[in-house]
Parts: C-alpha cells; sequence; structure tokens
C-alpha cells in the first residue's frame, strides 16, 4: 500500500513538472504574439530569441516601415540557426552565439513565413497597416 501511493505521488508529480515547463513562457509557446518589436531611428526591428525553435513563434509589426529581424542566439547549436525566408529568397546561417540582422526593406501588409533549414522549426511574422 505503501508502494503504491508514492508510485501515485511520484507519477503526479512528474506530469506536474512536465506540464509546467511546457507551459512555461506561455505567450509564446501558445503563439499568442508579446512585445518584441520596437522602432530605433525609423526602423522597426523584431527580435527572435533562437535555440530549439523561434521564440516568439508569431510576431506582429507595422507595414510600411523600414524594417530588420533581430536573431539572438546564445549557445544555439540545433538546425534553428540556418534560418529560411522563401518568399524573400532568404537563407542565412547564423553563428550559435550574438545577434544577427537580417534586413526586410520594409514589407507590406500580410503574413512573412520562416523557417529552419529543415522545416522542423518556424516562425511568422504578421504585418498589420
Amino acid at each position: 500500500m505503501k508502494t503504491t501511493i508514492t508510485a501515485i505521488i511520484l507519477a503526479i508529480l512528474i506530469i506536474g513538472g512536465a506540464l509546467w515547463y511546457s507551459n512555461k513562457g506561455s505567450d509564446t509557446t501558445n503563439n499568442v504574439p508579446v512585445n518584441n518589436v520596437t522602432v530605433v531611428d525609423g526602423k522597426q526591428i523584431i527580435e527572435i530569441n533562437v535555440k530549439g525553435g523561434y521564440q516568439p513563434r508569431k510576431n506582429v509589426a507595422t507595414a510600411g516601415i523600414p524594417t530588420i529581424i533581430r536573431f539572438d542566439t546564445n549557445g544555439t547549436y540545433d538546425c534553428s540557426i540556418a534560418v529560411r525566408i522563401p518568399s524573400l529568397s532568404i537563407a542565412k546561417n547564423i553563428p550559435p552565439v550574438g545577434s544577427t540582422d537580417i534586413d526586410l526593406g520594409t514589407p507590406k501588409s500580410g503574413l512573412l513565413r520562416g523557417m529552419c533549414a529543415m522545416g522542423m522549426y518556424s516562425f511568422e511574422v504578421e504585418f498589420k497597416s
């Protein structure tokens, strides 16, 4: 009886921990846009963290403003360091540590999709007027 109770408690802790970990930073894991867009010297900068994917995955920015996507890496050694934006013919390998800017020009309204070289990880930017 004591072993059964211990096993049940252990199972609850493991499942609870897994649920907590999967919801950590829920703004990005649930694909809810977060405030990661700033305007500096007339250029819009969208900051995306790269490690095991792209965070946030969904981004909202303003159309008609010169835009840069800034990819921040910190010990990233997976396929997400090979960034692809097919609609703009962009393919760039970024370093495992540091910041890398990709100039998008002045995007029009619409959805821009990007991914890693393998297509496992993706991100998108919705440009609104």
